[in-house]
């Protein structure tokens, strides 16, 4: 039976092996250069109000007042994590602080990508629609998925087990 290689391992070192094809860091890249340039434009973009949510759906003014609070800090701790993953995705190795950053970034590129191309619970995304002229970008969508669950994994192999607790 053939061993699937995980693109994002846990070392005995306790950092994080990454296992990217170039094609795989390049597109990385780019995202998250696209992603910085929207930032950087404002964010008030559609494609963003989920990296930005609502506080208060009811009360625009106590909205408004939650935005200013946070949205510089959110804004700052993103472009923080986008650098990260520009001036890592080439490395071998990250540490967990690194690869956290990393899970920042991918979480985010796939909230705007999602919500870009209307993702829902009820989609299933082009699977199986060649004509669809979003099949590049839900493939990206679902690749970056399947990257997300790769960091996840990885960074969960790195937390101690369970207690077990009696009832």
């Amino acid at each position: 039976m053939a061993r699937i290689r995980r693109r994002v391992a846990r070392t005995r070192r306790g950092t994080y092996q990454l296992r990217l094809p170039e094609i795989e860091q390049e597109l990385l890249k780019n995202l998250a250069a696209q992603l910085r340039d929207m930032l950087s434009l404002g964010t008030n973009d559609p494609s963003l109000r989920r990296l930005f949510p609502t506080a208060y759906h009811e009360d625009a003014e106590r909205d408004r007042e939650y935005q200013q609070l946070v949205r510089d800090e959110l804004l700052d701790r993103r472009l923080a994590a986008l650098a990260t993953v520009e001036e890592t995705t080439a490395l071998k190795e990250v540490t967990e602080e690194q690869l956290s950053h990393w899970l920042t970034v991918l979480n985010d590129l796939r909230l705007v990508l999602g919500t870009s191309l209307d993702v829902s619970e009820d989609t299933n995304g082009a699977e199986g629609d060649d004509d669809n002229p979003d099949i590049t970008a839900h493939s990206i969508y679902d690749y970056l998925g399947f990257l997300l669950t790769e960091v996840v994994d990885a960074l969960a192999g790195g937390l101690p087990p369970p207690v077990e607790s009696e009832v």
